[in-house]
């Protein structure tokens, strides 16, 4: 059976080479500043893990803090030798479960380069699957359209008119005014 927990430090230094090979260097959050966000709770670092066999099965990495009420599921995936087997499912459901009390979760699907080109379509099925429904947007990661999903719980799919002030809004809480200029530009949407 697939659990999940709460990670700190050296689960960040044991994954952190993954979070570089599952995702794009323009999309990845400096370590030191994920590092200072567990350190002042507005980043989770959560595990996905087998309790039969004791092994991890996937990572995620949560947002957590913000003044509106939602998290931004920032980074998810399955260990390489459990793809394909439908774990990813199983560690959505205790990702929502585990937010179950927030506003909403918001999810970025980042349309840089990758080597398959169905990529963002099998994303964005994935995430229908939980109820997620992408909102407008004028958002970019490192220069690179990023789309917003939200999963309503308590709160409103419709983030649109606020999106802009959520997103900086949790990136500040851990990441530097310089940092924050370089990797992302969101704007009101008209």
């Amino acid at each position: 059976m697939l659990n999940i927990r709460k990670g700190g430090h050296k689960d960040l230094e044991h994954y952190f080479t993954l979070i570089e090979m599952d995702f794009d260097s323009e999309e990845i959050i400096p370590r030191i500043a994920i590092h200072k966000g567990i350190m002042n709770g507005s980043i989770e670092m959560l595990v996905a893990y087998d309790e039969d066999s004791g092994m991890d099965a996937g990572y995620a990495l949560v947002l957590t803090k913000s003044l509106y009420g939602y998290v931004l599921l920032k980074y998810m995936a399955v260990m390489p030798w459990y793809r394909g087997q439908g774990l990813g499912v199983q560690i959505m459901r205790l990702i929502n479960r585990r937010y179950a009390e927030k506003q909403g979760i918001i999810a970025e699907l980042t349309e840089f380069e990758d080597p398959d080109p169905d990529r963002l379509k099998k994303l964005r099925r994935f995430f229908a699957r939980f109820g997620y429904e992408e909102i407008v947007s004028d958002y970019s990661i490192s220069g690179v359209k990023a789309n917003l999903l939200v999963k309503p719980i308590k709160g409103k799919t419709d983030i649109t008119p606020i999106a802009y002030r959520i997103i900086p809004d949790m990136y500040s809480r851990f990441l530097t005014g310089f940092t924050m200029d370089r990797m992302l530009d969101i704007r009101p949407v008209k």
